[in-house]
């Protein structure tokens, strides 16, 4: 049995007899019924998820997975290529977005080269799993085969262990990748069989000439590649990146492992969304941190079946929302545990 198999056999449905324990308990607590709105959603998901009544959120990371795409040559971006490398070297020099947005919530932050096309030095901070020097053209022939595909889910099953086993209790994941909407876009039509004008968008600026590249490349793509496309694991290998694999191996094993998991945008959720289709299962254990403006996370959401916990017009990806959402999510734990109850304070219940 291969890691993937295994960390698939341990991932068990949401047990709803907790969801309605911690119900019982909100109702004890100082406050009106339900006036907390989703907090106590969230409060309640989390302890079915750790199935306790204390459950604890206090060591947040996140683990930022970055890779190229072959469709690139297609000129589907309006970036070249070496933006992913100069990125990740931002990443490590903690200049980008997302390392404020760390530091700013106590968040521990991990950084993956799960297959860039640029060599980068060895460096402080980088967790080097690279597959290969980016996916392949999927508008000629598969994105990976079938053993970079399940080496890339491995990486990403081993970060999340990793992080379980460094005492993490609430788990993200965000990424980086000139051209990955391309992917996420395949992705997302392969999964849900909408248009492409419904999951297609600009990415990071792309120009009206550089979206009918894109748009010709995933019907291309698409076409070549129908007869694979009708599993989650097709659609990854023939259409997906190392990066978006890596996700999704990382959804699937912090469900494995019982902990909450907080998605990111587009890229992020067409990765958690191929989980969700290889296990529904892991979609109890998922919070989406926020939709973005891309056309397609809408749809893709759905596949997860989850609603978004903020509407901020973000379209950056590196995990940014879901360092934003930790924070709630926290906060919903913290209201949960640390409140009194009518009991302990003395305070007359309705």
């Amino acid at each position: 049995m291969n890691v993937f198999e295994k960390t698939l056999q341990e991932i068990q449905p949401i047990d709803t007899s907790w969801i309605a324990a911690a119900a019982r308990r909100q109702l004890e607590l100082t406050k009106p019924p339900g006036s907390l709105g989703r907090l106590e959603e969230i409060a309640n998901r989390c302890a079915a998820i750790r199935e306790s009544l204390s459950p604890a959120c206090n060591r947040p990371r996140i683990v930022l997975f970055a890779a190229d795409h072959g469709v690139c040559a297609e000129g589907v971006s309006a970036y070249p290529q070496a933006v992913t490398a100069q990125m990740v070297l931002n990443f490590l020099a903690g200049g980008a977005a997302i390392n404020a947005l760390a530091r700013s919530g106590g968040i521990d932050l991990k950084v993956v080269d799960a297959g860039v096309a640029t060599p980068l030095p060895v460096a402080e901070g980088l967790i080097a799993r690279r597959m290969a020097a980016g996916t392949r053209n999927f508008c000629e022939t598969s994105a990976m085969s079938d053993s970079e595909m399940w080496a890339a889910l491995g990486v990403g099953i081993e970060l999340a262990n990793e992080a379980v086993t460094d005492g993490c209790d609430l788990l993200g994941f965000g990424e980086m990748g000139i051209g990955n909407t391309t992917s996420a876009s395949a992705i997302t039509a392969a999964l849900t069989g909408e248009a492409l004008n419904g999951v297609v968008g600009t990415g990071a600026g792309a120009d009206d000439e550089c979206m009918a590249r894109k748009r010709s490349a995933i019907v291309r793509a698409l076409a070549l590649h129908v007869d694979e496309l009708h599993t989650p694991l097709g659609i990854l290998r023939c259409v997906g990146g190392f990066e978006i694999a890596a996700m999704c191996g990382f959804c699937l094993a912090a469900a494995a492992r019982r902990i909450p998991v907080v998605t990111d945008g587009f890229i992020a959720t067409a990765a958690a969304a191929l989980a969700v289709r290889m296990c529904p299962e892991v979609a109890g254990y998922l919070f989406a941190s926020h939709r973005s403006a891309e056309p397609g996370h809408a749809r893709l959401l759905a596949v997860t079946g989850h609603s978004p916990l903020l509407l901020l017009d973000m379209r950056l990806g590196e995990g940014t929302g879901s360092a934003l959402a930790m924070g709630i999510i926290q906060a919903a734990v913290a209201a949960f545990t640390g409140m009194a109850t009518f009991a302990s304070a003395g305070v007359s219940s309705k």
